[in-house]
């Protein structure tokens, strides 16, 4: 038989969109960023060089980012209206169509993890609040008391978005770290396999138990190797309500569009809708779209053994 050729693999990162300016970030502000999706990046393509899968790649470099207090997940999340932390994450094998989710967590490390660990020895595919903290901590995973999540930066920003809601700061508009933001990677192994994940706090002074379309498979996650992997950030209640990650799959698929034509179109209607963010997406040929209607989003990519490109701005 002949032998079958491996196809280059690739990974794609983003660590949020929304109001972030270059007013908002210095020099030395926007080096810390880069590193930190440099780091991601090489986390989760040390993953598919070694010759592992889709799936290992994506949760490793949302591992990273959830991990770094910069981005709004895991460690560093935002605070909701009474001073929490609730975590949402979720995860999709492209080759069988199995996903996981978590949402509304509250102790777990790194919620992507439970959102896998849901995927791979539970037959559900979504578990909220306590019952997703006590799921991860059965399966040995990293619990942490609800302190580890705050930061002084995300603490100072929900002072802020309360005094604005009281109209105190009602003319100066929010920055992205007071609002929001998410993180996320899609892969493409050498087996030709995709996969996506997607991690997020939400968003600043959130109604407590608000979920968003982070751990939504279809809203804000989606891969299916017939099409492509797509992980989403932005405004996620428009994000479910257009329903992201599956449209850009489904017009792929059935009215067999090309990957970059897809990923505008579907982020198009979230405008129309009144929303805004980016999202990321990877097709089984290695194309990839980054597409984002905010002035900012963190980003990157790195196919096989090259060096990665990552970005924040136009």
């Amino acid at each position: 038989m002949p032998r079958r050729t491996l196809s280059p693999s690739v990974i794609v990162i983003h660590g949020g969109a929304g109001t972030l300016t270059r007013a908002h970030l210095t020099r030395r502000g926007e080096g810390l960023y880069r590193a930190a999706l440099e780091a991601a990046l090489e986390a989760g393509n040390d993953v598919l060089r070694r010759g592992g899968d889709a799936l290992d790649a994506v949760a490793a470099a949302v591992v990273a980012l959830e991990d770094d207090p910069l981005f709004n997940a895991g460690r560093g999340a935002v605070y909701n209206a009474d001073g929490d932390h609730e975590l949402d994450a979720a995860i999709m094998d492209g080759a069988t169509l199995r996903a996981g989710a978590v949402c509304v967590a509250r102790r777990t490390r790194n919620p992507v993890l439970a959102a896998r660990a849901v995927m791979e020895r539970t037959p559900h595919v979504m578990l909220a609040g306590g019952g997703a903290d006590r799921f991860a901590d059965e399966q040995g995973l990293a619990v942490v008391a609800p302190g580890y999540f705050g930061t002084a930066r995300r603490r100072v920003a929900l002072e802020a978005e309360r005094a604005r809601q009281r109209g105190k700061l009602a003319r100066r508009p929010a920055t992205e770290a007071e609002q929001h933001g998410t993180v996320g990677a899609v892969a493409l192994d050498a087996r030709g396999n995709l996969a996506a994940a997607t991690s997020t706090g939400g968003y600043t002074n959130k109604l407590a138990g608000r979920v968003g379309d982070s751990p939504v498979i279809g809203a804000g996650t989606y891969a299916d190797n017939r099409a492509c992997a797509v992980s989403g950030t932005g405004t996620g209640e428009y994000f479910m309500r257009a329903l992201l990650a599956y449209d850009v799959a489904a017009r792929m698929r059935y009215l067999r569009e090309p990957l970059a034509r897809a990923a505008a179109r579907a982020l198009a209607r979230v405008t129309a809708l009144g929303g805004s963010g980016g999202l990321i997406a990877l097709d089984r040929a290695g194309r990839v779209a980054m597409p984002f209607t905010t002035e900012g989003m963190y980003r990157g990519c790195v196919r096989g053994r090259s060096r990665p490109v990552v970005a924040i701005f136009r």
